[in-house]
């Protein structure tokens, strides 16, 4: 059998601690209607969004970057827990066809005060430290993004 490890060190963990109920917060990252608000970075436009969230379901993103081209990311959704628990594999393809090597995000909804979430997502997998950083900045930005949404 042969295995490959992967670097150590080149899994990403952010928390955020958002005031909205959970189900409000896990249903920003299931409803199409509410992940197409913000589920890009803040310099992005989102071109598509596609989910069938249940496990072995898919998902699938496009987005314009700020010089113009357009990535897509998509994945399978491996684990669905309403309102606890979410996984899905994300790949990223590029417009001059690369391709970044299959990860796999975590994130954990836990409610820690009435209304109040501590969504906790890690990002795992990454061949790079570059990759690892590059993820650290989009998700940033789209977690703020997220942050301002479910706070109507």
């Amino acid at each position: 059998m042969n295995v490959m490890l992967k670097p150590p060190g080149q899994e990403l963990v952010i928390t955020r601690d958002i005031k909205a109920p959970r189900e409000r917060v896990f249903a920003a990252w299931t409803d199409v209607k509410l992940s197409s608000v913000w589920w890009v970075p803040k310099d992005c436009t989102l071109v598509s969004c596609d989910m069938d969230v249940r496990v072995g379901g898919e998902w699938r993103r496009r987005m314009r970057v700020p010089d113009g081209t357009v990535i897509d990311k998509w994945g399978t959704y491996r684990e669905v827990a309403p309102s606890e628990r979410l996984a899905f594999t994300y790949n990223t393809r590029y417009a001059d066809g690369r391709l970044d090597p299959e990860t796999l995000v975590t994130l954990t909804f836990d409610e820690f005060e009435v209304d109040r979430t501590r969504l906790t997502l890690r990002h795992s997998g990454f061949w790079d430290k570059a990759s690892r950083i590059s993820h650290t900045g989009g998700w940033n930005s789209a977690l703020d993004r997220l942050h301002d949404s479910t706070q109507a």
